[in-house]
């Protein structure tokens, strides 16, 4: 028992002094792209209405905004179904 207490506590120690990151390295020194990305929002000003709104300005947010639709149609659908089965008694387990 004594032994693994050493083993570790030796290993512990010969360790390199410093902080040793592996994927956090990668996020720390990634590049800041916020003015660039403030570019894209602010282009042709902010109040814009709706002929062209802010949230529809960067590349992939009408991806974005049909994947969302489609779960929230797709959730609705389900939820109306399951009313009207509940209201008729329709689509029971005998």
């Amino acid at each position: 028992m004594y032994a693994k207490t050493a083993a570790l506590a030796a290993r512990t120690a010969a360790r390199p002094a410093g902080q040793k990151r592996t994927f956090l390295d990668y996020l720390v020194k990634m590049p800041d792209k916020v003015m660039e990305t403030k570019k894209i929002q602010m282009a042709g000003g902010t109040c814009q209405g709706e002929a062209n709104p802010t949230w529809l300005k960067q590349d992939g947010d009408v991806m974005s905004l049909a994947f969302g639709g489609l779960l929230v149609g797709v959730g609705l659908m389900q939820a109306t179904v399951g009313h009207y089965r509940l209201a008729t008694g329709k689509g029971k387990k005998d």
